[in-house]
């Protein structure tokens, strides 16, 4: 069964694309399919997937206007090992046109319900904003991963987030769930990094990933040469926490499909 996630933040910066492209690899290493949709009109995870966003037929764009199937813009990123939905700065005119649109915060999901029994994981890569391509994306997820840096505002964006989850259940997805709090860029030798991440802990519980994400270089440099950071170095700190964190949500999958069968 495909488990659909929206990887969002309203903050920016927090290693949300990063997040995107390198837990697809990461899941597609394992031997799942994985189909990794671009909403972000900058095309940031199409271009570090390896895909030339200046150079698209189709896009993201077309497939929430309803002016293509999704099939036919997936294209896939070899070097990654996951099919994508790629996006340019097309997105943005697609954004203002859904305004006028009946059923505009539910094109995803139409568009989703053609290739739901192709893929093991949807992943989408939302913009870093409340807007209609971010809240196309949490009405067609099942989940909601939220990457998020451990710093002095970590908290209040996180909260407004979860105002606006709450509000997308209660009037379009009433089965969207937290999936889980993905602590990134993370440092810890940083006292105020420390502090947030047990808050978090304390506040969260099981919904923050054991796993953390932190601070590489490699994860930086992975994107301008088009390639996740477990092709570009395999071996790199930042390579390695991506790929436990796609063990820890396999795991977690696994563990809630026994407990469903046993009750």
């Amino acid at each position: 069964m495909v488990k659909i996630i929206a990887i969002t933040n309203q903050k920016g910066g927090v290693g949300k694309t990063t997040t995107s492209i390198n837990l697809a690899a990461s899941l597609a290493a394992t031997k799942r399919k994985v189909l990794l949709i671009d909403l972000d009109p900058q095309g940031n995870a199409t271009m570090g997937s390896g895909i030339d966003k200046s150079a698209l037929a189709t896009s993201s764009c077309e497939v929430l206007l309803g002016e293509a199937p999704l099939q036919e813009a997936v294209v896939r990123a070899e070097q990654a090992g996951y099919d994508l939905i790629p996006a340019n700065a097309d997105v943005t005119a697609a954004e203002v046109r859904l305004m006028e649109m009946a059923n505009r915060d539910a094109q995803l999901r139409r568009a989703l319900a053609e290739v739901r029994d192709d893929y093991d994981y949807i992943l989408i890569d939302c913009p870093p904003s409340l807007n209609m391509l971010t809240v196309n994306a949490l009405v067609a997820a099942q989940s909601v991963l939220i990457p998020m840096q451990c710093e002095y505002y970590a908290l209040e964006g996180l909260t407004a987030l979860l105002e606006t989850i709450e509000q997308i259940r209660e009037a379009s997805n009433p089965a969207l769930q937290i999936e889980g709090l993905l602590r990134t860029m993370f440092d810890a030798r940083n006292n105020l990094a420390n502090d947030v991440s047990e808050q978090l802990t304390y506040h969260f519980g099981d919904k923050v990933y054991r796993t953390v994400i932190p601070r590489n270089i490699r994860l930086a440099e992975a994107p301008s040469h088009g390639l996740p950071v477990m092709t570009y170095d395999k071996g790199c700190a930042g390579s390695l926490a991506y790929l436990a964190l796609a063990g820890e949500m396999i795991r977690k999958e696994q563990r809630g499909e026994l407990a469903q069968a046993a009750g």
